[in-house]
């Protein structure tokens, strides 16, 4: 922290803390950093500049680990810095504060650029880039969902070079354990990528022996894999069945039932189940149409699908995901917030920096109405109105 720089006190507001939400207190920040969580009427608190929250609700800034596009652009379609940096922005108006940028099955060339336009705009700063999630191209033909299944192919060693080299931020990868080795799986893994199954035609004992190998979560569990059966467990099966892999989870009420939901999350071990948006172009934008894969997408009632009825992504932010949460859920608000920030920085192992309202961390919050829409959003200690 900068000792330079005054202490600015957010006052007045509803701080959600590891021990739920309290009233009675006020967050410090520091240039960056929270300095400290302390009550309302602590002296470092009333002498210092002030930031009146009105009574709403001051979250952790939330995380979204697969993030497609958002202000009508899309990763894939221009792979630069100035997307990334409008994705980011489109976001933050619904309180995301980190997310990884996701690239869905592309070619070799794509994927290289979207590797190294990460890598600038996290030199340059961007506010929100994590790093990337790349989905594909190393998936099932049988569960391509919206994915170019022209495009899928074996992961070669230029492949595992650039997968495997130092990047600035986290580099998670989506695959179907059935299509790339275990070794490989296990190479990727030990070089600090985080592997996760998704669009895989697996079967449990496939999945199970790819967890041992390192996979370490599962993308937007029950879409795009082998279901949960009475006789053959699947990829659902292994995903709820292990106890130290985390599950991405899509809360719009169209990619899962609510009912089904409410059986993953009380099957986990607590803190394993994470709120992701898969969110396309429209989030944050008034065009509800993109291009993908040379077909034009329209989203319509919140649901981004091809003429033929397949899912591709959705309209969904963070905000909203937590509010059906709650609302559509049954959820608690405090572990709502939980699946949105402590649980994905905990997945992307940066939950010393980001994640909770704690001493220490970066000064990154949603501030929310009671109606748990988004009203200001903090990004390492600057504010953006919503």
């Amino acid at each position: 922290m900068n000792a330079e720089q005054p202490s600015l006190a957010l006052v007045n507001g509803r701080v959600l803390t590891d021990h739920g939400v309290q009233d009675d207190l006020a967050v410090l920040v520091r240039g960056e950093r929270i300095e400290a969580v302390a009550l309302a009427a602590d002296k470092r608190v009333t002498t210092a500049q002030q930031h009146d929250l009105q009574g709403k609700l001051l979250l952790p800034g939330f995380i979204d680990v697969q993030v497609n596009g958002g202000g009508g652009l899309l990763f894939n379609a221009a792979p630069t810095v100035d997307t990334l940096r409008g994705i980011a922005a489109a976001h933050r108006k619904f309180g995301t504060t980190g997310l990884l940028p996701t690239l869905i099955t592309d070619t070799a060339d794509v994927m290289y650029a979207a590797l190294a336009a990460v890598d600038a705009a996290m030199a340059e700063g961007v506010p929100g880039i994590l790093g990337i999630h790349l989905e594909g191209p190393f998936l099932a033909p049988a569960r391509k969902g919206i994915h170019d299944m022209n495009l899928f192919r074996a992961p070669d060693a230029r492949d595992i070079a650039a997968l495997a080299a130092k990047h600035r931020g986290v580099v998670m990868m989506t695959l179907a354990p059935e299509r790339v080795e275990l070794e490989t799986i296990s190479q990727l893994a030990e070089a600090g990528v985080i592997v996760v199954a998704g669009h895989t035609a697996a079967d449990y004992d496939t999945t199970r022996a790819a967890l041992d190998a390192g996979v370490r979560g599962f993308t937007h569990l029950f879409n795009a894999m082998t279901p949960l059966g009475s006789r053959d467990p699947g990829v659902v099966g292994a995903a709820l069945d292990d106890p130290h892999s985390w599950c991405g989870l899509i809360v719009d009420g169209h990619h899962v039932n609510p009912v089904s939901l409410r059986i993953a999350i009380a099957a986990k071990a607590r803190g394993k189940s994470v709120l992701v948006t898969d969110a396309m172009p429209p989030v944050g934008s008034d065009d509800p149409s993109y291009v993908l894969n040379g077909q034009t997408i329209v989203a319509r009632d919140g649901i981004c699908q091809s003429d033929e009825g397949v899912l591709a992504g959705s309209a969904l932010d963070m905000a909203t995901g937590v509010r059906n949460l709650v609302n559509m859920v049954g959820l608690p608000l405090a572990e709502a917030s939980r699946m949105a920030s402590s649980y994905p920085a905990a997945w992307l192992g940066l939950d010393r920096e980001q994640g909770r309202i704690v001493a220490g961390q970066r000064a990154d919050f949603a501030v929310l109405d009671d109606d748990l829409y988004v009203r200001e959003t903090w990004v390492g200690g600057v504010q953006y109105a919503a």
